[in-house]
């Protein structure tokens, strides 16, 4: 039944991939410097990897948000989510993941009767209006550092092009690190009080319950990322504003940067030590955030640049994500607990404070997990050796047929 349940959480992660990978590759896919195949290829193994490794910090914010304590709930609200980030998908509208989750969990607190917790909700909200602000500044600054660099080093245009083809794979491939390290929060932050597995240790390295969960959802991540993201990179890489090469990779750089810095817990503790103020562990607007940065180059090159129709439809829809999402959460969560006499969660008290951290997983459960997990592991790593392969071959062709034509020539 616990798998079944997680079903909506999987659907929230190939929604968020669907949508989200135009923020890290799709500046590069439509300034035509990078194909799609390649960009979604690298995107879905960074954000595995960023999810695993760094996606706890963002998670715990959303749990003081509220904590769905039971399964049945989280399953409802998680896919309230999802079919939000869907259907603004179709769309062809780039929406924010965090903001339907942040939506549908005040649906789920308002149902059960629990507190929003003010202080958690401003933080978040916070990030909502700096996210864009801060990647509009950092892609500015970027932006003229690599103008004076490209200025003072005398570079040949076509070896500059080259160069940024290249550091158009490495941002894209640290931003979809960075939107896996912070949005996976989105994807399975609710599921992760809900109940518990039992580690697997793997020899290596082991994968705690929320490790197991984050890898879960990364991988459904990579699947919306292959299979339907490249509408909404469209949207993203050419509609807003037209970029150039250099500007593309600033863009993805700068909004990176964002969403690395908000999901950083060793970042944040070295501000803390330095007696600084901590930086807040929150799933930022990745969908606002590489807007804001594109936007920030639209400024500075000109107001006229900038498709004004496209940037108020998407603000449009940052404003009815959350609202919408909250109230498909409510309704949902009531027909669940009503007509299908499911348990989507109650409100906490000191009586059932810790009920939550309480449930574990049937070991037949964590055993399930343990197999499919480690076939999936395998399958992709051949999948992705495949992958490469076939891509090298391919450049050895294109290079044989090179040599062929310039010999022919003479």
């Amino acid at each position: 039944m616990i798998l079944f349940f997680l079903v909506s959480g999987l659907f929230l992660g190939w929604s968020l991939g669907a949508n989200d990978a135009s923020n890290v590759f799709g500046t590069a896919v439509g300034s035509k410097m990078i194909s799609f195949r390649k960009a979604a290829i690298i995107a879905s193994v960074a954000v595995i990897l960023g999810a695993v490794i760094q996606g706890a910090g963002a998670s715990q914010t959303l749990g003081r948000l509220g904590s769905v304590n039971a399964i049945g709930g989280s399953f409802t609200l998680s896919l309230a989510a999802a079919f939000t980030v869907y259907s603004m998908t179709k769309f062809s509208l780039p929406v924010s993941s965090t903001q339907a989750v942040v939506g549908a969990i005040i649906g789920w607190n308002i149902f059960t009767g629990n507190r929003t917790d003010p202080g958690t909700l401003i933080t978040i909200l916070s990030t909502w209006i700096s996210g864009p602000i801060i990647g509009a500044v950092f892609s500015v600054l970027l932006y003229l550092l690599i103008r004076r660099i490209k200025r003072a080093s005398g570079i040949h245009l076509i070896r500059f092009e080259s160069l940024i083809k290249k550091g158009l794979i490495i941002v894209g491939a640290f931003g979809a690190y960075s939107l896996g390290a912070n949005n996976i929060a989105n994807v399975m932050g609710v599921f992760v009080p809900a109940f518990k597995l039992h580690d697997i240790d793997l020899g290596l390295f082991s994968l705690t319950s929320a490790q197991q969960l984050f890898l879960l959802g990364g991988l459904a991540i990579a699947a919306g990322i292959i299979t339907y993201s490249k509408r909404v990179m469209d949207t993203v890489g050419s509609n807003i504003i037209e970029l150039s090469a250099e500007a593309a990779m600033v863009v993805v750089l700068a909004h990176s940067l964002v969403l690395f810095i908000f999901s950083s817990t060793t970042l944040s503790d070295l501000l803390a030590r330095a007696g600084l103020p901590r930086i807040p562990m929150v799933p930022v607007s990745s969908t606002q955030v590489i807007v804001g940065c594109i936007a920030g180059i639209g400024v500075y090159k000109g107001v006229r640049n900038i498709n004004f129709k496209l940037l108020g439809q998407i603000a449009l829809g940052w404003v009815t994500t959350p609202v919408i999402s909250g109230l498909i959460s409510f309704f949902s969560l009531f027909l669940v607990k009503n007509i299908f006499n499911i348990d989507t969660g109650s409100k906490i008290t000191d009586d059932n404070m810790d009920y939550y951290s309480s449930v574990v997983a049937d070991e037949n459960i964590s055993l399930i997990f343990r197999y499919v997990l480690i076939g999936i592991i395998i399958a992709g790593s051949l999948a992705l050796i495949y992958y490469i392969l076939l891509e090298r071959k391919r450049v050895k062709e294109i290079k044989l047929s090179e040599e062929k034509f310039w010999k022919n020539l003479k």
